[in-house]
């Protein structure tokens, strides 16, 4: 079956592999589900490894598949493969378990372990490719009313691990009620925290370079939110007008806002950074005042990438509520669709050179 793939570390290696179509009994005790890849999205992760910057094949191959941000539906589930049935909607999530405590007890996203497993990035096949088997531990079912979004539901869950991490930190404070937050950037990442963070009642700001008006500002502002432009709007005046903020939400790709957001965030504030930048960009910061700010202020910065299953749930649960209160809103976020495996050079180009895009994604399959 067709796959596209990398050769990792050799930058602009994407091509057409071949692979295998997967044995049901792949995961032992009959417990193997065959999916179906539907969709797949794309991101700046896969554009990253085709240029070499990360990435690791798995054992005895010299390529890796990529893709990660995965929907399917079930063709075929094992004996003992409990709660699926061939028609069923799925994303399957991403890491896989090593060998650490934490691993063992199910938040195999949190691993200590040096070496670790991620399909599409590291030591596991992707999912741009037709077909995939795996354990239902690692699959989560998707409502049919959702089926058009939930190509978005990982971006998302790494959203949801991220604000879950906050509050829990922020239980330290006792009473945490966060009114305001500031979101950097607004592409897929962006938008979904703009979203979560809505869900939750907080009132956001959402800012990225691209003056308004815009696809991104009218998606900001069609769920109550506030779209400024950093080229038109400095951060700290955007702290002034609508500041202090409880939380910040960087979704950049850009490690220099990292720095440019500290200054601004709020005594007891948090900072979640979901950015993963794979350059060796330097920049000079002001050391002694963000020191500053941070213990006098009690402030707290914390990462968040991937996530095991209780985010995607989570993810799912927002989706559904997402679809009550802004109809159809979710779905605007996919803005480029392009149509097989085949057609991997222009999912390429497009990650490459279309910077209007929020979401582009590969119709691996018609869904009948």
């Amino acid at each position: 079956m067709k796959a596209v793939a990398v050769f990792p570390k050799k930058p602009n290696t994407m091509h057409l592999a071949e692979l295998p179509e997967p044995a049901l009994n792949v995961v032992p005790g009959g417990r193997g589900v065959r999916v179906k890849m539907l969709r797949v999205g794309a991101c700046g992760t896969d554009k990253e490894i085709n240029a070499g910057e990360y990435g690791e094949a798995p054992r005895g191959s010299d390529f890796l598949v990529i893709g990660h941000e995965n929907f399917g539906r079930v063709l075929e589930v094992g004996p003992k493969a409990r709660g699926f049935a061939p028609g069923d909607y799925v994303v399957a999530t991403v890491r896989r378990p090593g060998h650490s405590l934490y691993d063992l007890i199910g938040t195999y996203d949190m691993t200590t372990d040096r070496t670790y497993y991620e399909h599409g990035i590291s030591r596991l096949h992707g999912f741009l490719t037709e077909q995939y088997v795996d354990d239902p531990e690692y699959l989560i079912k998707i409502p049919p009313e959702l089926r058009e979004v939930a190509v978005l539901l990982e971006p998302c869950s790494i959203v949801e691990k991220g604000l879950v991490q906050a509050y829990k930190i922020q239980e330290r404070l006792l009473i945490w009620r966060p009114e305001r937050a500031l979101v950097l950037g607004a592409g897929p990442v962006g938008l979904l925290a703009t979203m979560a963070l809505r869900l939750r009642g907080v009132d956001v700001v959402t800012m990225a370079r691209t003056e308004p008006p815009n696809r991104h500002s009218e998606l900001v502002e069609a769920i109550g939110a506030h779209y400024l432009s950093t080229r038109q709007v400095p951060l700290p005046q955007a702290a002034k007008d609508h500041g202090p903020f409880d939380i910040i939400f960087e979704a950049t790709g850009n490690a220099t806002m990292v720095f440019e957001a500290v200054p601004v965030l709020g005594i007891n504030g948090i900072l979640v950074l979901s950015s993963v930048t794979g350059g060796n960009k330097t920049v000079e910061i002001p050391a002694d005042q963000i020191n500053q700010g941070f213990v006098l202020g009690n402030k707290v910065m914390v990462g968040t990438v991937n996530a095991n299953r209780e985010y995607f749930e989570m993810g799912v649960r927002d989706f559904a509520t997402a679809e009550a209160m802004w109809p159809g809103w979710l779905e605007r976020l996919l803005t480029n669709r392009v149509e097989g495996l085949d057609n991997f050079a222009e999912m390429l180009r497009l990650l490459t050179e279309d910077h209007e895009a929020i979401k582009i994604y590969v119709q691996v399959a018609p869904d009948e």
